[in-house]
C-alpha cells in the first residue's frame, strides 16, 4: 500500500498526536512519547496497532505523543492519520 508522511490530532490536554511514515520493514513500529506510559503504554500502543490492522495498514512507523486521551480518541486520531496518510476512505465501501 502507497503512503505518505501525515498526522492526525493536537498536542492539547486529552488528545494524542499521531505521525504515520512509510516504512521499508514489515510491520508496524510504534514511537510513544507519553506522561502516563507506565500505566497505559501497552494499552495506547495496542489500540494504534489494532485501528492500523483494522484500515489495512501493516508497514508503517508511528509517532505517538500522548496527552491522556482516552481510547475512542486514540483510534480517531490513527484512522484519520491513516485515511490521510494512504488516500483510503475507510468510511466508504
Amino acid at each position: 500500500m502507497e503512503m505518505k508522511d501525515t498526522f492526525a490530532g493536537t498536542l492539547e490536554s486529552g488528545d494524542i498526536l499521531i505521525q504515520i511514515s512509510p516504512s521499508e520493514q514489515e510491520g508496524v513500529q510504534i514511537e510513544l512519547n507519553s506522561t502516563v506510559a507506565y500505566q497505559f503504554g501497552e494499552q495506547i500502543k495496542k489500540v494504534i496497532a489494532e485501528t492500523l490492522a483494522e484500515v489495512g495498514i501493516d508497514r508503517a512507523i508511528v509517532r505517538a505523543t500522548d496527552k491522556g486521551a482516552l481510547d475512542c480518541t486514540i483510534r480517531a486520531r490513527v484512522t484519520a492519520a491513516a485515511v490521510r496518510a494512504t488516500g483510503k476512505d475507510v468510511w466508504k465501501d
